[in-house]
Parts: C-alpha cells; sequence; structure tokens
C-alpha cells in the first residue's frame, strides 16, 4: 500500500468518514473508494460488483477475482439522554460494539455522581446540545430521565430528524401519556409509533445492567435494519 493511501486512511478514519479500500492481490496495487467518485483502470472492470460489496458492507475477495473490498465504516452515533446508573453499563456495551455515545444531562449532580470514563458526557439541556449540532436519520437516541422536561425536547428532535433508533425509558402508563404529550404537540400516530416504549426487548430483567443489556439488544438489532433499508 502506498503511504498516501496510507495517510489518507488515517485522515478518513479520524473524520468518521465511510469508505472503502480496494486492493488488487496480484500486484498489491491499492486505492479508496467512495459511492460517486472515479475508479482506475485497474479495478473499473469490478465496478457493479465493488458497489454491491460497498452497500451490503461487505468485506472480502470479490468471486473468481483478486480484489479484495475492505470497508471503513463511520460508527453508529448514540446519544443517550440522563447520566443514570444504567447509563454506565450502556456505555460499556456501546463502546465495546464500536458505538459512538454521547451522554446528555444539564443535572449536574448525575453527570459529577457517576463514574462515566472516556466518553462524552454534556452538562446541557438537550435543546442546547442539538441546536449547535448536526444530526441525521443515522442517528440513534435513548432517553433515561423520566423527566419529560428533559426526555421530551430530545424526543421531538429526534422524531423530526427521523432517527433510525428512538428509544424512551418508562412504565406503559408512563409512555402513554407521554404519547398523549407528543401527540398535542402536533406529532402523528405514525411518527409517536417510531418510538420503542418502553425501550428494549423483553428479556424479564430488572437490574440496571439487565435493562441495559435489552436495551443494547434491541438497538443492534434496529440497526442492522436500518443497514439493509
Amino acid at each position: 500500500m502506498k503511504i498516501e493511501t496510507l495517510k489518507e486512511i488515517i485522515k478518513k478514519k479520524s473524520s468518521n468518514e465511510r469508505f472503502a479500500i480496494l486492493t488488487n492481490l496480484s500486484d498489491g496495487s491499492s486505492e479508496m473508494f467512495k459511492l460517486g467518485t472515479p475508479i482506475s483502470k485497474n479495478f473499473i472492470n469490478y465496478k457493479n460488483e465493488i458497489e454491491n460489496y460497498y452497500n451490503l458492507n461487505k468485506n472480502g475477495i470479490i468471486n473468481n477475482t483478486e480484489i479484495f473490498v475492505q470497508n471503513y465504516i463511520k460508527p453508529v452515533e448514540v446519544i443517550i439522554i440522563g447520566a443514570v446508573h444504567i447509563t454506565q453499563y450502556l456505555i460499556g456495551f456501546l463502546k465495546d460494539l464500536n458505538f459512538d455515545v454521547t451522554v446528555i444531562d444539564p443535572r449536574e449532580y448525575f453527570v459529577t455522581k457517576q463514574n462515566f470514563q472516556n466518553i462524552k458526557i454534556i452538562n446541557k439541556w438537550p435543546e442546547e446540545f442539538f441546536n449547535k449540532i448536526q444530526t441525521s436519520s443515522n442517528t440513534a437516541l435513548i432517553t433515561l430521565t423520566h423527566d419529560p422536561k428533559i426526555d421530551e425536547p430530545a424526543l421531538k428532535h429526534a422524531l423530526k430528524q427521523k432517527f433510525f433508533y428512538i428509544g424512551a425509558l418508562g412504565s406503559k402508563k408512563t409512555h402513554e401519556k407521554r404519547c398523549k404529550r407528543l401527540q398535542e404537540d402536533g406529532f402523528n400516530d405514525e411518527e409517536i409509533g417510531s418510538i420503542h416504549g418502553p425501550i428494549g426487548i423483553k428479556l424479564g430483567g430488572k437490574s440496571a445492567s439487565e435493562i441495559a443489556l435489552s436495551i443494547v439488544a434491541q438497538l443492534v438489532f434496529e440497526t442492522n435494519k436500518h443497514k439493509t433499508t
């Protein structure tokens, strides 16, 4: 691999851009690939196969060729509202699964009380945070505070931006009240129905770690489903 290609890989990985590296195993030539960019004569004959591997996030050697495709995928961004006990377990699971995690909580007591390491903790109200960043449908939201003043502005933003995953902690009764307030704020049944509430798959667990596991399992399922749509 040329040193220029290696430098470009390092640069793009640090910016979380999605790309692939194409390598001809017969002669060692390689280049970077993104959809819509020109392909050199070394790989142009395999354009359709390369794009198929790229779209499927698939790594490997294209059948009956010496062309190896390696995808570098931008980590899914997960925004957690609430620096609570469950959040500590969530962070551990999500970091191991290569999610990019940010925790938001305007309550300074909760931020300082919990022992969060190597994670972005934003001590702001969700509205302040979302006004300063760009989000898209490739973002996931998890709300855990049980406080409508904190959780619901984040939920509204996620619904408007069509986050691919939105989950909210709380009992069925709590969620019914939440949905009614969102309906009063102008969100339709389809939008409100996209919220996973109560959050997580049914594992039957009650502890913070078990609840976190149920949330992560649901998020992983929805993430993989999102990648194929």
